[in-house]
């Protein structure tokens, strides 16, 4: 996955990673869908072998929510997304939400990652009025979503748990639409304790939707990972 707040567009190390590994990994890259030439940069490292894209709109870098989502001036980056069956996460916040549902209706056969579940707030507990934005989405069914440690950390602040927070959310998108991400190296969490984290979290659901979070999903999106796998 890209480092958007490091390298910026230069996704030039995560393609030498896959190029050095490509039965072990695949990548996602970053670009400016707002530059006249996006498609072209992006039919670039999609020649590099990165099979998808991620789309930073806030961040340690960028606070606040940029509003360029459903600027005109993206539409033929999105479209080429669709055409081409790219899945776009998207580093995002709740407030991002109607862009996106106006992207949406333009393409709706693009399929969307919300990296944080887009940073909803979960700590009023159930029902989670406060993230009916995100449940929203759940009727969009290119909208796939992914779990981090700043949700399963969220999911045990004031009135929430993991149970009522992940359980809703396996009832709204069900597993086959919900991914795992480590969130390594960002966090101050070292790998075996974030998985740890996520397994602890959702120990609770059945063995068939861990294991479509846990890899499943990741597969689904980005099937070179299961052909690799297979190899394996």
């Amino acid at each position: 996955m890209q480092a958007s707040t490091c390298y910026g567009h230069d996704n030039s190390y995560v393609a030498d990673a896959v190029g050095a590994h490509p039965g072990r990994f695949t990548g996602v890259f970053s670009c400016d869908i707002l530059a006249p030439d996006a498609c072209e940069t992006m039919a670039r490292w999609m020649a590099r072998g990165l099979t998808g894209l991620r789309l930073f709109t806030t961040g340690s870098t960028m606070p606040g929510q940029a509003g360029w989502l459903d600027d005109p001036r993206t539409f033929p980056a999105w479209r080429k997304a669709e055409d081409d069956g790219l899945p776009v996460c998207l580093q995002m916040t709740a407030d991002g939400i109607p862009q996106l549902e106006n992207v949406l209706r333009r393409f709706p056969g693009v399929r969307v990652v919300l990296d944080h579940l887009a940073r909803p707030v979960q700590d009023d507990g159930p029902p989670y009025r406060a993230a009916d934005s995100l449940w929203r989405l759940a009727d969009c069914p290119g909208v796939y979503v992914k779990v981090t440690e700043r949700n399963f950390v969220g999911a045990t602040a004031g009135r929430a748990t993991p149970e009522t927070f992940f359980g809703r959310l396996v009832s709204e998108f069900g597993a086959s639409r919900i991914a795992w991400g480590s969130n390594f190296p960002a966090s101050e969490r070292s790998l075996p304790e974030l998985v740890s984290l996520a397994q602890g979290a959702l120990a609770f659901l059945s063995e068939t939707d861990r294991d479509w979070i846990f890899s499943r999903t990741a597969q689904s999106l980005y099937p070179s990972l299961a052909e690799r796998a297979t190899e394996r």
